[in-house]
């Protein structure tokens, strides 16, 4: 009788936080057939991701000088130790995640002869808001990145239109929508109303605090309408700066930050879903927010649109995203 042998995945990503491409490595690596995969995760930076693979005894890997800021010397050190790495443990796929990562792991998986090297990006970076010179360089580095790529996957048409732009990657890039349970169980989420006075009107967002995720355009806008009333959702670099703004403008009773809190937990707490983001992907708390029928307000940037105008969110099953995700795998 022949034996199977597991095809060995590693996923390579440069925080273990909880955001979206931490979520979308954690759904593969959970969803991969068990007698078909051997799954491991390399990151840079510990965090929640990390202890949610620990406590499901998944492998995972730390690259200590991997990390989301630009550095020579920290970059060049990572990307000997993921050639290390790679050649030892002979992986069969490398499934590269955010763009640091996926910058430094693409020319180490190639140098290390890795058969099939996938890269996902999760919204090309050089949307972000930087001098001319810095989006350059980036979309520079996310082109070699992707040339150097088997397959990458986009996961908006968005993204997918500024990918057949670029030279030489058209032919090998795919779309496949980020995917959630579409029937996933929402909580009484008493920890947002029991927060605010009876009767008022929420507008809750969900997201990590960070300049991208502009959650201080919603403070801003509570400033200047005294009847609003917003629960942040959420961990991150901006927490101080938001938390001073907030006392700044007095609002501590009307605008509230909870932390991190699942938003299964919350949405039901929420009268409307803001979401001010200035980049996006494809992100997975619209999805959720539009899966659980809220009123949804959102700037159109990446795939917004897409799960907007969207009439069926079938297209946006976690089913789907990872049928279609392992067949890149083979």
């Amino acid at each position: 009788m022949e034996t199977l042998t597991k095809k060995k995945i590693l996923f390579v990503i440069t925080k273990s936080n909880w955001g979206g491409a931490q979520r979308y490595v954690y759904d593969l690596v959970t969803a991969l057939p068990r007698d078909e995969f051997e799954a491991g995760v390399a990151f840079g930076q510990p965090g929640l991701l990390a202890k949610k693979l620990d406590a499901i005894r998944v492998t995972t890997y730390s690259i200590s000088s991997l990390q989301r800021d630009i550095s020579v010397i920290a970059d060049v050190k990572s990307f000997f130790e993921l050639l290390r790495l790679f050649r030892a443990k002979k992986f069969d796929v490398v499934h590269l995640n955010s763009s640091k990562a996926a910058g430094v792991g693409a020319l180490a998986a190639r140098l290390a002869g890795v058969p099939r090297i996938i890269f996902t990006a999760h919204g090309w970076p050089s949307w972000e808001q930087r001098n001319p010179i810095s989006r350059g360089l980036i979309y520079f580095i996310s082109w070699l990145t992707a040339l150097l790529s088997h397959k990458i996957i986009v996961v908006s048409d968005y993204d997918l239109k500024v990918a057949r732009a670029m030279p030489f990657i058209a032919h090998k890039t795919t779309r496949i929508y980020n995917g959630i349970d579409l029937n996933f169980p929402l909580g009484s989420a008493d920890v947002v109303r029991d927060s605010f006075p009876t009767g008022v009107r929420i507008t809750g967002t969900i997201g990590e605090l960070t300049k991208n995720k502009n959650q201080i355009a919603l403070i801003e806008q509570a400033k200047n309408d005294p009847i609003m009333y917003v629960a942040i959702v959420g961990e991150g670099e901006d927490r101080m700066y938001l938390t001073e703004k907030i006392r700044e403008y007095g609002l501590e009773n009307r605008v509230k930050l909870f932390g991190f809190i699942p938003a299964s937990e919350v949405l039901h707490g929420f009268d409307v879903f803001a979401l001010p983001s200035l980049k996006e992907g494809l992100p997975y708390v619209l999805l959720e927010a539009k899966a659980a029928g809220l009123p949804i307000t959102a700037n159109r940037v990446g795939g917004v649109g897409e799960i907007l105008d969207a009439k069926d969110m079938s297209d946006f099953s976690l089913e789907r995203m990872v049928v279609e995700t392992i067949k890149l795998y083979k």
